[in-house]
């Protein structure tokens, strides 16, 4: 095995990217959450306008991010960008966070969504999820561990699939549903716990799209595709979140979409389509969830793979290996795996959302700000991609993206205090590492 990135096969083009920002960002958040969200904001309402907000915070970040993907189009995405605009120290634990927390905790996450609503599609005992999730994790891993060019395929085909039931259940619930209440709806709804709660909960649907920067090494053009990708793919995903709520809203009362939950969206399929228009439709979710994850399993190793290619972790040597046919990350990739199998074996999934997208805005934040930092080191360097509405769209972004990590503090300090802890245990080990590595020297 080869130990440099440039041993990385380019197979990845702008379908392929395209597919990754839509089929890693519309996956289980938009089945899953609604419900979550009505219950945070305390009426149907008010969750429409956490949607918009948080669709908003996140095309500002999308818009300013492909700025930043665009001057360093190197693999590795976040952690690569903090880390040569803040430096060493600040690099590595945003990717410790990320592969320790973040990639991991959402691989388990959707592993437990994906085996629950797989039990109960064929009427299984519920205690099989986590059997489930953990044959389905293994089994994508392996399938992206082959070659990028096989996790892309997949990730197109269920990109393609997906799309189906959004389309259905948006079309058809506004059209035909009428059953629900739009807006206003709050009766029978239990206590709110804010609108911080509530956008937290749309971000976690919006994760994802800015994965596509952790495989900007295997792109073949990455200046162009990165920002093209990251824009196109999150308005559609915005469009396709704000027609399904509004869509569920109409054929289920607001207090039954938090009442089902995870299966709100099966349940609404099925007074739209019948039972059989129901189960097609919950296979479509399936398919949505699986692309999903199919999606975070490609991308996430390669946060681990390039931290060993700078001897940041322990067992660098192994770490930063490129299979010499395959020509990805293996032991990157079983490293996510085992400790999301972990999670996936120990964790709520809804706790293990909300922890990993706090643990991970906090370095937005400061990735948000690299905006101003690269413009003002770069001078009038020409560039293929400006953020447009320059400073406003990254000052939306940085404020929309500060707000809900002071709200969640508030409204969820144990979660909150959690995430912190182990990202701050990076620290320790960083410093172990690096003294390990110049003693070597």
């Amino acid at each position: 095995m080869q130990n440099t990135e440039f041993q990385l096969k380019k197979d990845i083009g702008f379908v392929v990217a395209l597919s990754i920002v839509i089929g890693s960002v519309i996956g289980s958040g938009i089945f899953m959450k609604p419900g979550k969200v009505i219950a945070a904001a305390g009426s149907s309402d008010m969750a429409l306008w956490a949607w918009v907000i948080g669709g908003i915070i996140t095309l500002a970040s999308g818009l300013t991010i492909a700025e930043v993907c665009n001057q360093i189009p190197k693999t590795g995405g976040l952690y690569v960008y903090i880390e040569e605009v803040y430096g060493s120290t600040m690099g590595y634990l945003t990717g410790w966070v990320q592969t320790f927390i973040y990639g991991p905790g959402v691989i388990g996450a959707l592993g437990l969504y994906f085996g629950s609503l797989l039990a109960g599609f064929f009427g299984w005992p519920s205690e099989w999820k986590i059997m489930l999730g953990l044959v389905t994790i293994i089994i994508l891993a392996i399938a992206n561990s082959l070659g990028t060019k096989y996790g892309g395929f997949i990730q197109a085909a269920a990109t393609a699939g997906k799309l189906v039931p959004i389309f259905l259940i948006a079309i058809f619930g506004l059209l035909m549903g009428n059953t629900g209440q739009l807006f206003g709806a709050s009766s029978g709804l239990p206590t709110s716990t804010g609108m911080g709660a509530a956008i937290l909960a749309t971000l976690w649907a919006y994760d994802g799209w800015m994965l596509v920067g952790f495989v900007a090494g295997e792109m073949r053009n990455p200046a162009k595709v990165l920002p093209k990708a990251i824009v196109i793919g999150l308005a559609v995903v915005m469009i396709a979140y704000l027609s399904v709520n509004m869509a569920l809203l109409k054929t289920l009362p607001a207090q039954e979409i938090v009442l089902f939950g995870e299966k709100a969206a099966g349940t609404a399929a099925g007074q739209l389509f019948g039972e059989f228009g129901g189960r097609l439709l919950s296979i479509g979710i399936l398919i949505s969830i699986f692309g999903t994850l199919n999606a975070k399993i490609l991308t996430m190793p390669r946060v681990p793979f390039a931290m060993a290619l700078r001897s940041q972790l322990p067992a660098s040597n192994l770490l930063s290996k490129v299979h010499p046919s395959f020509g990805t990350p293996v032991n990157a990739t079983v490293l996510t795996v085992l400790i999301a199998v972990f999670y996936l074996t120990i964790g709520d999934p809804d706790r293990l959302t909300d922890i990993s997208i706090f643990a991970i805005i906090i370095f937005l934040i400061f990735a948000f700000t690299s905006v101003f930092i690269l413009r003002k080191k770069n001078g009038q360097e020409k560039r293929t991609y400006s953020v447009p509405l320059y400073p406003v769209t990254p000052l939306v972004a940085i404020i929309g993206t500060a707000y809900i990590v002071f709200a969640t503090l508030l409204s969820s300090p144990v979660d909150s205090l959690y995430a912190l802890a182990i990202t701050f245990l990076g620290l320790p080990v960083y410093w172990l590492v690096s003294k390990t590595s110049k003693h070597r020297k």
